[in-house]
């Protein structure tokens, strides 16, 4: 990434003229901060880190959030979660799920009978429900950013699991500043095109 300093952004400024939308991003690695500047609207976001990719932020492997993301989704739309209906739903073989679904157990994200159905404990409900947040409120971001639903869905699904929490705080605030200026929003919107 390039530095672009204070007298360079104000000669693109001039160059791009007021009408287009202008936004620079700005990563300290000594200071692990984000500064974004929207349009010359600057949104300081300090404490970022970088995480390994194997591993969500939330210390969980990915193919773990996916399966407490599912488990919660059936459980919300249907009452309940099986293993066929986690297959089913992940597209993947029913002896891989029950593998996992003993894994979760052991670790004591859910409760799991044989021929039974499966429950969230606390733990995993907590889990799920994180999960789930950070799926919505990336969705919004991107959607609030004028992105094609399509391609919404495809980037989350790559992003959900290797996005620091301060990151996610960042993103978060930025979409609350978002949905607060619908001009702001209009402009992005309109750029995305």
């Amino acid at each position: 990434m390039v530095a672009i300093s204070g007298c360079a952004m104000n000669a693109a400024k001039r160059f791009l003229g007021e009408t287009n939308l202008f936004i620079v991003v700005y990563y300290s690695v000594k200071r692990q901060s984000l500064v974004i500047d929207c349009c010359g609207d600057a949104f300081m976001f300090a404490g970022m880190r970088n995480k390994k990719a194997s591993q969500s932020p939330a210390g969980t492997s990915t193919a773990v959030e996916d399966y407490l993301e599912r488990i919660l989704e059936l459980i919300n739309s249907k009452g309940y979660a099986r293993v066929i209906d986690i297959a089913g739903a992940l597209k993947i073989s029913q002896a891989s799920v029950t593998n996992m679904v003993q894994r979760l157990d052991a670790e004591g994200l859910l409760k799991y009978e044989k021929y039974r159905g499966l429950i969230l404990t606390a733990a995993g409900k907590k889990l799920a429900r994180r999960i789930a947040q950070r799926h919505k409120l990336l969705t919004e971001f991107l959607g609030l950013l004028g992105v094609d639903d399509r391609v919404i869905h495809h980037d989350v699904e790559g992003m959900e699991h290797h996005i620091s929490p301060s990151t996610l705080r960042a993103i978060a605030a930025l979409t609350q500043q978002l949905q607060r200026r619908p001009t702001l929003r209009a402009q992005l919107q309109a750029s995305a095109l």
